[in-house]
């Protein structure tokens, strides 16, 4: 089958690698353009970008495609049968849209219509969902309104973080979108009842609020680990979060309740389990505080 592959983050590249080892024909791949990174603000390609070079496929980068008629053309240009979308990144027109016979059909980490939006990942887990999965849709000008060709439900296990939860469902969007494209199952409408909304995520909510309930702060660390990640400020410094437990407690929220890192929060308390400090490595928490003391009495902001 002759296709275009549109996507950028890690998410995406399973997706494009699955596609081309079963033998698709890919005539282009769309990606965000390369953007500054690192120390250095190097000009950097995203991971698919990367991906497709390495499997020797033509890639383009436009930084826009709402009214870009050229682009639009040059898209149908490409005579394809489907384009497979992940994670893309720019809003497609209805000219793209419309352009391959099968349609635009993207892999969306949801139970749509549960978790519309950029970031479903983190919502489920944040909202303290028990399973979430993948969702192959065909795309319309709507945000992940279109209707739905296959669906498959995964559990998310009660210490699941953003990051592992992002690779198994990566992994599961590939495999469904090489049935959808092989079986072209029947579309299926959304249901109008149970939408809810993922926005974009920032690193401002990475800010542990300790009047929130130590259930509703674990599950923020899980949901935002790898990124952006969940800190405190203290001593001047943001220190990141990478894991903690939920234990009894009371006290003023914020409150060091022990030496060993327990925070009093609106609910129960927090043990903080895991670490890190700006520019140094992640510690397990005994060895944190060994060189960064919260003593018992402390208030984190």
């Amino acid at each position: 089958m002759r296709l275009a592959f549109m996507g950028s983050p890690d998410f995406a590249v399973p997706a494009l690698r699955a596609l081309h080892a079963a033998g698709h024909e890919i005539a282009a791949v769309y990606c965000q353009p390369p953007r500054p990174a690192g120390r250095g603000q190097k000009e950097t390609p995203c991971p698919v970008h990367r991906a497709a070079l390495d499997l020797g496929l033509p890639v383009r980068t436009p930084a826009r495609l709402r009214r870009d008629a050229a682009e639009h053309d040059a898209f149908a240009a490409l005579d394809l049968d489907a384009a497979v979308v992940a994670a893309y990144g720019l809003i497609l027109p209805r000219a793209m849209l419309d352009a391959p016979r099968r349609g635009c059909i993207n892999i969306h980490a949801s139970l749509l219509p549960r978790w519309r939006g950029a970031a479903p990942i983190h919502a489920a887990i944040l909202a303290g969902d028990r399973e979430t999965g993948i969702t192959i849709m065909r795309m319309e000008e709507g945000l992940d309104t279109g209707p739905m060709l296959l669906a498959e439900a995964m559990p998310i296990a009660p210490d699941a973080t953003a990051g592992a939860l992002h690779d198994a469902l990566a992994a599961m969007g590939a495999r469904l979108v090489l049935r959808a494209l092989a079986e072209d199952p029947a579309a299926i409408p959304q249901p109008e009842a149970g939408v809810t909304y993922a926005p974009k995520l920032t690193k401002a909510d990475g800010r542990l609020d300790w009047a929130a309930e130590a259930a509703a702060l674990e599950r923020r660390v899980r949901a935002l680990n790898p990124w952006p990640g969940t800190f405190f400020d203290h001593g001047g410094e943001q220190v990141r979060v990478l894991a903690a437990r939920v234990e009894p407690g009371a006290g003023v929220p914020g409150m060091l309740l022990d030496d060993a890192g327990l925070v009093a929060t609106g609910t129960a308390a927090l043990r903080l389990l895991r670490l890190q400090r700006p520019g140094r490595a992640a510690q397990d928490a005994d060895a944190f505080l060994r060189g960064f003391a919260l003593p018992r009495g402390t208030v984190l902001g």
